[in-house]
């Protein structure tokens, strides 16, 4: 059972990133109501006119179904990354939001790049990747969960589908391992257990025996 100071902890990690996608439908309704075709404030490489992409591409969705395929995996992906990692996911966001749209910028297809598929497949390779360096049985165990709900997501990667940016999906991911080395010394420390040190305790301190209880054995022995 979580006692109150996690429970908060988990709320908080909840919350932050429900608001962040709330956000997302809001601008989806509004472009789509409006006729906006905000899809121009996607990337769109090597032009002048798709830096600002670097920075707004993952707000913007093409339909609802783009919108809803994102939502869900934001929602699990950014609680566990907020509930494990505290503030050092905001680092990890911020740096798999704008690394990973800058190398869409330099190496991606001409065309507009959008969504937060490039969020989802950073925070997904952050997750596996940290709980393997840092060897924590906590982590480690966020990771083969990551593997089990998102394994399908390496197809992703691959250029099979024309219509989707898979650049962004390869550039987040590699992004997503970047950050796990970059910040391997950051965030949560690996947890001592208690039958780890009960163990470590029986092998560091020797066994004392005193000289009367010695004394005592050996006469139990002769009477024998």
């Amino acid at each position: 059972m979580l006692d109150e100071e996690e429970k908060k902890k988990l709320k908080v990690s909840f919350i932050v990133p429900l608001l962040f996608i709330l956000i997302l439908w809001i601008i989806w309704l509004f472009d789509t109501v409006e006729h906006l075709d905000l899809y121009r404030l996607g990337v769109y490489p090597r032009e002048t006119k798709g830096i600002l992409g670097i920075f707004f591409s993952p707000f913007i969705h093409s339909d609802l179904n783009h919108l809803i395929s994102n939502s869900i995996p934001l929602l699990i992906l950014g609680t566990g990354a907020l509930y494990f990692y505290r503030s050092l996911a905001y680092k990890v966001v911020a740096f798999v939001w704008l690394f990973s749209g800058f190398c869409v910028w330099v190496g991606a297809r001409e065309s507009f790049h959008i969504g937060a598929s490039g969020l989802i497949y950073g925070l997904a390779s952050f997750l596996f990747f940290s709980g393997a360096i840092r060897k924590d049985i906590r982590l480690s165990a966020i990771s083969l969960l990551v593997v089990f709900l998102y394994g399908g997501l390496i197809w992703g990667i691959f250029p099979i589908f024309p219509k989707i940016s898979w650049e962004f999906h390869f550039f987040g991911g590699f992004c997503g391992l970047i950050a796990s080395i970059i910040y391997r010394n950051e965030g949560p420390k690996t947890k001592d257990w208690d039958w780890e040190e009960n163990e470590n305790d029986d092998i560091d301190e020797p066994i004392e025996f005193k000289e009367d209880e010695i004394i005592a054995e050996d006469k139990i022995h002769l009477q024998q």
